[in-house]
């Protein structure tokens, strides 16, 4: 497979796929995004592929957000489908692959990088990674899962905590939050992720398929939230608040946010 923003590497029975804009702080923009539900689904078919581990390029990020010049003039309508569509053909599609994903975090997992890591089927990190959801501080709201995510995985209290304050917490934090299982060197971070994709690849994969079906099932008694988040990250679109917000980011300033 050849693509323009990612590279796919193989090592017998597991898949390396690394998000590749480093001048761009390996953030997503929608070519990133379709090229990652095209190599997730050719390594889903691919049978000899038992597991799967999702890094970013180079020492500084992951993933640090979304490509804001991208969508900073979207309309309500093109903000939900925005929402609507990532979630649909990458987000969920991560979540519910019967393949193993590892986020292994490197670096900024911001907005949309964290998101993606959250969609991942669990998460190591860098001791030098940042995590966070800065989305309010542009007039927006997380979008692609964020707000059901997150909850998931740190519960509530702390999840409303990281959304409202637009905070960045530290790899440690991370750690004791539950949001990711190992915190290490980064030179080590690669090495221990396939440590433990190796043990992944040993197991049955039918029965993995299974287990991640099941686990997932029981954390969906709820699946209009992710409806409703798409419908709210649509309408911050039409805001002045939204305008304001990624306007002062783009031009490099402190926002003031007119509250409407």
């Amino acid at each position: 497979m050849n693509f323009e923003n990612i590279l796919v590497e193989y090592d017998g029975r597991l898949a390396t796929v690394i998000i590749n804009r480093p001048k761009k702080l390996n953030a997503l923009n929608k070519a990133t995004i379709r090229e990652l539900s095209k190599a997730f689904k050719a390594l889903e078919k691919d049978k000899n592929i038992r597991a799967i581990i999702l890094t970013g390029s180079g020492e500084k990020a992951f993933v640090a957000g979304a490509d804001i010049s991208e969508f900073a003039n979207y309309s309500v309508k093109q903000g939900k489908e925005l929402a609507s569509k990532g979630q649909q053909n990458l987000f969920n599609l991560l979540e519910n692959l019967s393949t193993p994903v590892i986020a292994a975090i490197n670096g900024f997992a911001l907005g949309g990088g964290l998101e993606l890591a959250m969609a991942c089927h669990f998460r190591l990190a860098s001791d030098n990674a940042k995590m966070g959801l800065p989305e309010v501080s542009l007039g927006v709201i997380p979008g692609y899962g964020g707000t059901q995510r997150l909850p998931q995985l740190i519960g509530k209290g702390r999840a409303m905590e990281l959304i409202m304050t637009a905070a960045m917490i530290t790899a440690e934090k991370a750690l004791s939050y539950g949001l990711v299982n190992y915190v290490v060197p980064q030179q080590e971070l690669l090495s221990l992720s396939r440590k433990i994709a190796g043990k992944i690849t040993n197991n049955s994969p039918v029965a993995i398929s299974y287990a991640i079906k099941a686990v997932n099932k029981g954390f969906k008694s709820n699946a209009k939230g992710f409806e409703t988040e798409i419908n709210a990250f649509g309408s911050c679109f039409g805001t002045a608040d939204f305008k304001e917000g990624t306007t002062a980011f783009l031009e490099k300033r402190k926002a003031d946010f007119p509250g409407t």
